[in-house]
């Protein structure tokens, strides 16, 4: 379920989202809808993916030697296959 929310922006502002909802194939409503969204998220979660990023880039190795069968290389080379 989900509920109508009326809100005014200056018309250059309806302009600009118009254009990027249209470059990115998309609807004014989910580029707001994902706006509040965003606007309403956890702060603890600011920076999560980078962090998790450098801990696997960090320890990638130590993983790869734990679990050779699901390394990278490995799942790369079985997909071309």
């Amino acid at each position: 379920m989900s509920k109508s929310v009326t809100i005014r922006v200056p018309e250059d502002l309806h302009a600009q989202l118009q254009e990027r909802a249209e470059a990115e194939g998309t609807t004014v409503t989910a580029l707001i809808t994902e706006a509040a969204r965003n606007a309403v998220r956890d702060p603890r979660l600011e920076g999560a993916a980078e962090v998790f990023r450098q801990f696997v880039a960090e320890n990638a190795d130590a993983f790869d030697a734990a679990f050779p069968d699901d390394a990278p290389t490995r799942l790369d080379a079985s997909r071309a296959a």
